[in-house]
């Protein structure tokens, strides 16, 4: 780990020397305060409270390359299947972290669907507003992200614009004889009365370890709604730590779904800050995971104004000698009465080897509200087994629509028709069936 930030220091003097006069630009001295920050509290340890399940140590140990100078291309029928291809939509595609335009769709028209280096060469009032105000100053590997922030995507709905179709945001990594840690930032803003869906992805094409240390910020502002979908699905190779957080005004709704089947390593730090009245937030995560890979979902809903709702489901199967960590906590403040705040976690473990470490929280500091968690952590029901396998179903069928049955709540919620289809055959795929049915 010493090794690493070591070499994030010298790759911070080399960035920093590549950016010529955009080093003067008032950004920047947010990205050099990021990196402060960083070079002061390091890399997060087991002996910190929020990462005491996770350890970054394997992974940090690689000799990732900071600042990749080259982009290989790509041709669009050798990622087709990366795509949600059967339905037209908006594109934002990054090859090893460049802007890929001849693979993207994007627009100026009644909304910005662009690139971050867009935004901060071309509109420095969004810039001053929104860009690094919503990510928690203390979360370290969201200060690096910060302190490397040069592309990604831009999204900006305007005022009671609804768009037309999906975004797709895909960050690509090509094949090289090295290991890459990239930095992709993507900042929405979802304007009044305005409403988008978006899928986001990465995906390495290399068979060198890779880690993808991402961030997002998001902000919904009065009576908006936004629905936003984080597919993970990458090769054994990659790894991906996640920051993103929500800022909703009042009457906003927001939904975020989580999707996690692939990666040796995930760790997705999901934070929702309710900053006004009669907002809606859902929180869904399906973890579907085996030999040799670690997911860790970290969610927070933080409720400061009264009259508010925040709904949260994470069900997780693990097999092999898969392991996970759900750490889920729901902070109520002095002055939200009147919230209704609902997080559950149910988890199936297929052998003895799978793990997985659970902590749901509440924290309550006002007496009008309707709050509950919960957690379950089992295996498969066998006389539910028994049941279908004594009327002609072969054990591994059964097994198949037993945890597909146990996944479907997570499915139902997803706005998108053509995503929610893509998900089903990968949930397929991962438990090694075939199915004549979709969720």
């Amino acid at each position: 780990m010493e090794a690493l930030k070591d070499k994030l220091e010298s790759s911070f003097i080399v960035f920093e020397n590549e950016l010529d006069d955009d080093a003067k630009k008032p950004v920047h001295k947010i990205r050099q305060n990021a990196f402060k920050r960083f070079e002061e509290s390091g890399f997060p340890t087991k002996k910190d409270e929020e990462w005491k399940y996770t350890n970054l140590k394997p992974i940090l140990k690689n000799d990732f390359r900071i600042l990749n100078k080259s982009e290989n291309a790509i041709d669009f029928k050798d990622v087709r299947r990366y795509f949600l291809s059967d339905v037209d939509s908006y594109k934002l595609v990054f090859i090893d972290g460049v802007f890929s335009s001849w693979l993207s769709e994007t627009t100026h028209d009644k909304f910005d669907i662009c690139t971050l280096s867009s935004m901060l060469n071309r509109y420095e009032d969004v810039t001053k507003k929104y860009f690094n105000k919503a990510l928690p100053q203390a979360e370290t590997m969201a200060s690096i992200n910060t302190a490397f922030a040069k592309e990604g995507a831009f999204i900006r709905i305007k005022k009671n614009q609804t768009v037309d179709k999906p975004v797709q945001i895909v960050f690509f990594t090509t094949a090289h004889d090295y290991d890459i840690m990239t930095q992709p930032r993507n900042l929405v803003v979802v304007e009044e009365n305005a409403e988008v869906k978006i899928v986001e992805r990465h995906q390495s094409l290399s068979e060198k370890p890779v880690l993808t240390n991402t961030a997002t910020e998001i902000f919904a502002e009065k009576n908006s709604r936004l629905f936003y979908y984080k597919v993970q699905n990458d090769n054994m190779e990659a790894s991906i730590i996640d920051s993103t957080t929500v800022k909703q005004a009042e009457g906003s709704n927001v939904r975020v779904g989580t999707f996690s089947f692939g990666n040796r390593f995930i760790r997705n730090n999901l934070n929702f800050f309710l900053e006004g009245e009669h907002i809606e937030s859902h929180l869904d995560g399906i973890t579907v995971i085996n030999e040799g890979q670690f997911v860790d979902q970290h969610t927070l809903a933080d409720h400061q104004k009264p009259n508010c709702e925040s709904h949260e489901l994470y069900k997780g199967i693990y097999d092999g000698n898969a392991s996970g960590v759900f750490n889920g906590k729901v902070m109520v403040h002095p002055h939200a009465q009147k919230t209704n705040a609902f997080q559950q976690n149910n988890n199936i473990l297929l052998t003895d080897k799978a793990s997985i470490d659970t902590k749901p929280q509440l924290e309550i500091y006002a007496d009008d509200v309707q709050c509950s968690h919960g957690c379950t952590i089992g295996q498969l029901n066998e006389d539910a087994m028994f049941y279908m396998q004594a009327r002609g179903i072969p054990e591994k069928e059964a097994k198949a629509l037993l945890l597909y049955a146990f996944a479907n709540d997570g499915l139902r919620n997803v706005a998108i028709p053509e995503l929610r289809k893509k998900l089903n055959k990968q949930i397929a795929t991962k438990l090694n069936v075939d199915l004549d049915f979709e969720l």
